[in-house]
């Protein structure tokens, strides 16, 4: 199928084919006709599946130039708004005026932006402080789109969400956009959306491209495991995930102390400084980022060969949306789990709501120690060589039968230590 048979005029078709998309994904097959039709779309489909397109067509096929702000997109992050602006601004062949409004920044060059805009995109907080402020009007939105909608509500913007909803006209267009749709989504769908209709899309990840591995470890050989690891496969980019701000520090800290070249990413840092570190990651100017869940989803990133949980995530969910990093557009991908006493509850939960997954158990490696230096260790002292010492034994071994007890669904999967 072309994209012009979605009913897409030939303008955009033509945008499209210069950007070198020659064929619609499945999301944008299933959606874009019926948002063309001006319907109520509940779109769920992977990061990295086209989900930006399929909403972005139906924004500048039924918006009229100079009329206003007739487009409202809700995003989760700043990162997500200006990806999504920038996208949008692309595909209209600059013919729409695209304001993205999020915090970090100052108020004043948004409200000018958003004085000239045919559609605002931007995160449900600083969106609420301007319609606070009186700086935004939205009685004139024809289209609503709730992009990463999950991920919006796990955040905690329900309520600003909700005030944004109820200000804009009731006859508009809805769409909601998420990699997942939980229970709360499709009561926000009965809430303001008119005869929602569901549109399902199959995972971005190819799992025949797809290799998945975890190694049992001791807590304290975890971050020289990673070393290790690291710089074994030097080839390619990886992402490292972890669960909290701190770690990511710790983590992105030692790494570069061993050589590696690694930056963090994470909600701590201003807008501009993730920003820069997403656009230094693309173009290779580092190898490694370590991150927490908000580069999971929704930011433009390519060419992931590796990904790595030192970290294992609560929800497993967020598993799906790390792994789906990588194994995309046909590339091959490999996924390499550090579970240390903490994380096997969390590896079961995974494997119990996944019983697809085929996650290989590996024998460790001999790695040597790594003494950690602590971020205020470094900062303190300044930038210093790690000192290494051989941790003296090898830590394969024997698993003892509390931990094979807790990570007993590894009998379906491959793993070793089911045996």
């Amino acid at each position: 199928m072309k994209f012009e048979e979605l009913g897409l005029s030939p303008e955009m078709c033509k945008i499209i084919g210069h950007q070198g998309f020659s064929e619609p994904t499945q999301i944008q097959r299933e959606s874009i006709p019926l948002i063309l039709q001006g319907k109520d779309i509940v779109g769920e489909s992977a990061t990295g599946s086209g989900k930006t397109l399929a909403f972005a067509a139906g924004l500048i096929e039924n918006i009229e130039p100079n009329k206003g702000t007739q487009g409202l997109v809700l995003t989760p992050t700043r990162e997500l708004a200006q990806q999504v602006a920038d996208a949008i601004q692309l595909f209209s062949g600059r013919k729409l005026r695209v304001a993205a409004v999020y915090g970090g920044v100052g108020f004043e060059a948004q409200i000018d932006a958003m004085e000239q805009s045919d559609i605002v995109v931007g995160t449900p907080g600083r969106l609420l402080d301007h319609l606070n402020k009186r700086n935004l009007n939205l009685r004139g939105v024809k289209v609503l789109v709730l992009d990463e909608a999950d991920r919006m509500l796990d955040m905690g913007f329900i309520d600003d969400v909700k005030l944004l909803v109820q200000e804009c006209p009731k006859e508009r267009q809805t769409l909601f956009f998420s990699a997942t749709i939980s229970m709360d989504i499709e009561r926000l769908s009965r809430e303001f959306m008119t005869d929602p209709i569901d549109v399902t899309a199959v995972k971005a990840v190819d799992p025949s491209k797809l290799k998945q591995i975890y190694y049992d470890v001791h807590s304290g050989m975890k971050l020289s495991l990673l070393i290790h690891l690291l710089k074994a496969e030097s080839d390619g980019l990886a992402m490292v995930f972890c669960n909290t701000r701190r770690y990511t520090d710790i983590v992105c800290t030692n790494l570069k102390a061993n050589g590696i070249r690694a930056q963090p990413i994470h909600g701590g840092l201003s807008q501009n400084r993730r920003a820069q570190i997403i656009e230094h990651f693309n173009t290779g100017k580092f190898g490694v980022l370590v991150c927490t869940d908000i580069a999971a989803r929704g930011l433009h990133i390519d060419n992931v060969s590796h990904v790595y949980n030192y970290d294992l995530p609560n929800d497993p969910k967020e598993y799906v949306h790390r792994i789906g990093r990588t194994a995309r557009a046909g590339e091959e991908g490999k996924v390499i789990n550090l579970l240390a006493d903490r994380d096997h509850e969390s590896f079961g939960r995974i494997l119990r709501d996944y019983s697809e997954f085929n996650v290989e158990a590996l024998e460790k490696p001999y790695v040597e120690r790594v003494q950690m230096v602590h971020v205020d260790d470094r900062n303190r002292q300044g930038n210093r060589n790690m000192r290494h010492r051989s941790s003296g034994h090898r830590n394969a071994g024997p698993q003892n039968a509390r931990r094979q007890h807790s990570l007993q669904p590894r009998a379906r999967h491959g793993g070793r230590d089911s045996k």
